[in-house]
């Protein structure tokens, strides 16, 4: 039985810390779901780590889907959310509902996740209204960062910070379940958790969120490419992978792969029928 909105929210009024990863896929969703990971998120990052983009900003709906189908099949007890990606919700509330619906009704989700605040506050309660469970994101936005110029810590002043705040409880006014903070000052982050009813998620944002996001990839030192200042390595199932894949290489090369446990026998009364047949003249061969 799968956890719901209302049992997510139920975490923070018990004072327990959630815990989410993303998942791409069907394997390692099984894996962190038979963990106990409560929440796992089909994220826009797929981008990056799945599909070898340097941002998330090429990520299409179709993508989404494909993995969220991935990842429900693949996990029985934990919430899905899946991102909307970037343009399939900031045209306008209409297109917005579209895509979050696909999300549920082709992918399976739970619930979507958007990014923003401000004039996304209408959008989220337009979601909501329509029965479709949101996650909010504030702070550093993945999706706008060519508008903020780069990975940036954000609400670093005091009005950036205030505006942070306002736009966190009016998306939880608009009926948001829960809301990602990420890259914003550990402060800041707390301050956020303490005045909210819904339960905050933080990456970057410091440990006095109510529950902590990271990349899979970034954990399992599966990424090459980049290295968050945020994650901490629990792994490095990299090396492991390439050291598994220069064993295999080597193994194929001296010819020790596969024995004759790995290998299925030819039945010896077939074997000698094909035989025979071999060694038999062709009469169409000259």
């Amino acid at each position: 039985m799968r956890l719901t909105i209302e049992q997510i929210r139920d975490f923070k009024r018990r004072g327990e810390r959630l815990a989410m990863l993303t998942a791409y896929d069907y394997s390692m969703a099984r894996l962190l779901d038979e963990a106990g990971i409560p929440l796992l998120l089909v994220g826009d990052s797929l981008g990056m780590v799945m599909l070898g983009y340097t941002t998330t900003l090429p990520v299409t709906m179709d993508d989404v889907v494909r993995h969220t189908q991935a990842v429900v099949r693949g996990s029985k007890r934990a919430l899905v959310v899946a991102d909307l990606p970037f343009l399939s919700y900031q045209a306008s509330a209409d297109e917005a509902l579209r895509n979050a619906g696909r999300l549920l009704k082709e992918g399976g989700a739970q619930a979507v996740k958007l990014e923003g605040g401000g004039r996304m506050v209408e959008t989220v309660q337009r979601l909501v209204e329509a029965g479709i469970p949101v996650m909010g994101h504030l702070g550093l936005t993945p999706q706008s960062i060519n508008q903020l110029g780069g990975y940036r810590i954000q609400g670093k002043t005091a009005a950036a910070a205030a505006r942070l705040l306002a736009d966190a409880r009016a998306l939880e006014a608009a009926g948001a379940f829960s809301l990602v903070l990420e890259g914003i000052p550990a402060q800041l982050g707390s301050l956020v958790s303490s005045r909210l009813a819904i339960p905050t998620i933080g990456i970057g944002a410091g440990p006095g969120c109510d529950g902590q996001v990271q990349v899979l990839h970034d954990i399992l030192g599966l990424y090459p490419d980049f290295a968050p200042r945020h994650a901490r390595r629990y792994a490095e199932l990299g090396q492991a992978v390439q050291e598994a894949a220069r064993r295999y290489a080597a193994d194929v090369a001296a010819g020790t792969f596969p024995s004759e446990r790995e290998s299925v026998a030819m039945v010896p009364e077939v074997l000698a029928e094909l035989l025979a047949r071999d060694a038999a003249p062709d009469p169409a061969r000259p």
